[in-house]
């Protein structure tokens, strides 16, 4: 085999380079996966702009990545996977507690060391999940970005029956409109600013509405998934009297909310950071079972285009969810 491969590799901001770099050797305990698609999602465009604390070129970005692995101890060669991307320490208060999704120093696959935009990548052993026999490549990328819905939503007062609203129809907002729905809203009304987005959102089925131009309804349950200030200015109005408000989408800088009105209408408040291993199996089984999850996805680009596609991202192109394609499926 060769020792180099092809990879985008972040070499500075916006600058992402498709270049040769040298083959991965996989560590003592870890496995090798030969990368099918990878996902981008908004901390890589973050990434990309230079914004990200963490990440320091040169890097290969991607933690929404799915493929074939080899060189596991007890999974065969060549079987489809996907990987868990968190990095914890395993002695912090969180981890010794069971919350290691919050551990104090927590790193992620593709942001502090080498992710899934290459064509191989060398990963921890017990980070490696098999996916279902029945289950594309494709889909296999999505796993990632669903359970972050699924974390968001298990952590949340959300039963079954009940109204919800989601803010934002990016990958993530869309992704926890798709839970609920799997897990039994009566009602989900998007909310999104953005015909594209909203057409898409609109496709999926659901009651999608533009914050400027339509009256939005207040609902007990109101998830904020686009996490823009002009969103929460919102959300404690649309929120009624002792409902929560659900915080998934990561806010780039502090953001004033109305903490008056939140204590006279009695309202909590729940932060949500990524996820569980039991969230990864639930959403890895909910895509398996709702073949219409995938249809989030609105381009597949070659690796050889990310850079492009990156920088098409960045200044607000019309895509909701892009997975760069290693070309190993049909």
């Amino acid at each position: 085999m060769s020792k180099f491969m092809t990879a985008a590799v972040y070499n500075g901001p916006k600058q992402i380079d498709v270049q040769q770099v040298r083959y991965p050797e996989p560590p003592e305990g870890c496995s090798l996966i030969k990368v099918a698609y990878c996902g981008i999602c908004g901390t890589d465009l973050n990434i990309y702009g230079g914004g990200h604390p963490r990440a320091h070129a040169p890097l290969i970005m991607g933690h929404e990545f799915s493929g074939l692995v080899y060189g596991h101890p007890s999974i065969e060669d060549g079987k489809s996977v996907t990987v868990l991307p968190l990095l914890y320490c395993g002695d912090c208060k969180p981890c010794n507690e069971g919350f290691s999704h919050i551990c104090e120093t927590l790193n992620l696959i593709g942001i502090d060391c080498d992710g899934g935009m290459a064509q191989f990548v060398a990963v921890p052993n017990e980070k490696v999940i098999p996916l279902p026999d029945s289950m594309s490549l494709k889909a296999g990328a999505l796993i990632e970005p669903f359970a972050v819905a699924v974390h968001a939503i298990r952590e949340s007062k959300f039963k079954p029956g009940d109204s919800t609203t989601v803010f934002g129809a990016g990958p993530i907002g869309l992704c926890v409109a798709l839970v609920l729905r799997c897990f039994g809203a009566k009602e989900i009304t998007v909310v999104e600013p953005n015909s594209y987005r909203k057409n898409i959102s609109t496709e999926l089925g659901f009651h999608t509405l533009d914050p400027v131009k339509d009256d939005i309804p207040k609902n007990d349950l109101v998830y904020d998934c686009a996490a823009h200030p002009t969103v929460a200015e919102k959300l404690v109005e649309k929120t009624h009297v002792r409902g929560e408000i659900v915080l998934v989408g990561a806010y780039k800088k502090p953001t004033p909310l109305d903490l008056q009105n939140i204590t006279f209408k009695e309202l909590s408040i729940k932060g949500t950071r990524v996820y569980t291993d039991i969230d990864y199996e639930i959403a890895m089984k909910l895509i398996n079972e709702h073949p219409d999850c995938e249809k989030i996805i609105t381009h597949v680009v070659d690796i050889k285009n990310s850079s492009q596609l990156l920088k098409e991202l960045s200044e607000g192109a019309n895509i909701v969810k892009a997975v760069v394609s290693f070309n190993l499926e049909n």
